[in-house]
């Protein structure tokens, strides 16, 4: 029989843990990418919880799932607030890395909330608190007692910081169109803008569609957005040959959407959707910085 300081109680302690961790990785990573839109500092801050978790005294811990989901959540926040200013010198367009979720990457959400690229383009422009009450209650509904806890504010703070969430995207964000409508589009769109046809293009678009290009400096893209319908059309017929040449066009789904992923000799060299209203489309997003698009490739 082992006692309680037995290694080899120890090293099942550590079994449990780890079961423990693994449990609630999912749900750990669905809440750092939504804050963070990057799955690659996502994953840094879950390997980050993990050599947390396994050196803490876990014998205090009376709600594990708690003790980790505040822990994540908190990381994200200081990597949040150092990613602001990164971002504020970033060149061109900053666009959320996508991440495939037809293959269900463990985001572990109960609702696809605060995943669609829209989504977190317009959460950028929340503090890094109320971004992280909004994920915590609209993705995942927690209640505003535990919210409280983990973002270290009130009850009645915390409930408020959703409230001017709500309020700020409800302001901003327009109505989507239903899945099967959002396919035709981008379908249409990704056939039109192949050939480079302005007249079919301009038929698809919203009168103030706007075009971002996140190529990070690394690739060549726009570095800055362009905006109306002629425009944006213009724009896709100027590099329609060079851009499209070669390329294999594969149907994907990423953070919830559908979109094309596109590849030439094997590599993913950029992913490309759009988001669609009862105008058209409003919003074309070409994600092309080869450091955000690892996760598509592999």
């Amino acid at each position: 029989m082992t006692s309680k300081n037995d290694p080899a109680n120890g090293a099942v302690t550590l079994e449990e843990a780890e079961a423990t961790f693994q449990g609630v990785r999912g749900r750990m990573f669905g809440i750092a990418y939504r804050m963070l839109g990057s799955v690659s500092e996502a994953e840094d801050i879950l390997q980050e919880v993990w050599i947390r978790w396994q050196s803490y005294d876990r014998s205090t811990v009376h709600n594990p799932q708690a003790f980790l989901a505040t822990t994540t959540t908190r990381l994200a926040i200081n990597v949040l607030q150092s990613a602001r200013v990164r971002r504020e010198t970033y060149v061109g367009p900053w666009l959320p890395e996508p991440v495939d979720t037809s293959s269900d990457p463990a985001l572990g959400a109960e609702r696809a909330e605060a995943l669609e690229v829209a989504v977190l383009m317009l959460l950028e422009k929340l503090t890094p608190t109320e971004r992280a009450a909004y994920v915590l209650r609209e993705a995942f509904d927690y209640p505003y007692e535990q919210i409280a806890e983990i973002i270290g504010q009130t009850r009645a703070n915390a409930r408020q910081s959703v409230s001017r969430a709500r309020k700020h995207l409800a302001a901003e964000k327009r109505a989507s169109v239903g899945a099967a409508e959002h396919q035709r589009f981008l379908t249409a769109f990704v056939a039109a803008a192949q050939t480079g046809n302005v007249a079919v293009l301009e038929e698809l678009f919203a009168e103030d569609v706007v075009s971002y290009a996140d190529g990070g400096g690394a690739v060549r893209a726009s570095k800055f957005p362009v905006m109306g319908r002629h425009r944006v059309a213009r724009y896709v017929h100027a590099f329609a040959d060079t851009f499209w040449s070669g390329a294999t066009v594969e149907p994907v789904e990423t953070n919830g959407r559908a979109a094309a992923c596109l590849s030439r000799d094997g590599n993913v060299f950029a992913v490309v959707t759009v988001d669609v209203t009862a105008e058209g489309i409003d919003r074309v997003l070409w994600m092309m910085n080869p450091s955000k698009l690892a996760a598509m490739a592999a």
